[in-house]
């Protein structure tokens, strides 16, 4: 019978140590276009909520990325600071703050349409692999998610 608490029989490491590689090969990929993991997905949502002309609010943002508001206050006053986003404070509810891509935050996404291909450059795994794994990962999460809800805290 397999150990229990063997480190290479832990889902969680799996899963950990494939983020660390993934992160790792994209910090090269972005750093061509200076910007940081975090910074490319949330440039990822607004460049798809672009396209369909929806604002997209910093609580939308936050959870779509899974990010609360402290860690994706920073990441957005970097992307503002680069002239990438503007924030709109709502004139009828201050809470609410309102994302949009500038121009040169736009015209980014030409240069960030490579990522994905450049990240699976080299890779011996066959696409139809990596898409049952996104879609495996998906189902996983989504179970973890409906499971966590019916936890009780404390």
């Amino acid at each position: 019978m397999d150990d229990l608490l063997a480190l290479d029989n832990q889902i969680c490491f799996s899963l950990y140590a494939v983020n660390r590689a993934v992160t790792s090969r994209y910090r090269s990929l972005l750093a061509e276009l200076d910007l940081t993991y975090p910074q490319y997905l949330v440039m990822l949502v607004l460049w798809e909520r672009a396209r369909s002309d929806q604002p997209t609010r910093v609580s939308d943002l936050g959870a779509r990325l899974r990010l609360d508001s402290g860690t994706l206050t920073p990441l957005l006053k970097r992307l503002a600071q680069r002239g990438l986003i503007s924030r709109v404070r709502s004139l009828v509810d201050e809470r609410v703050v309102t994302i949009s891509l500038t121009e040169e935050g736009v015209d980014l996404r030409e240069l960030a349409i490579q990522v994905p291909q450049k990240l699976l450059c080299g890779l011996d795994v066959a696409p139809e692999r990596l898409l049952a794994l996104r879609n495996e990962l998906k189902a996983v999460l989504k179970a973890m998610e409906i499971q966590g809800e019916k936890v009780p805290n404390g």
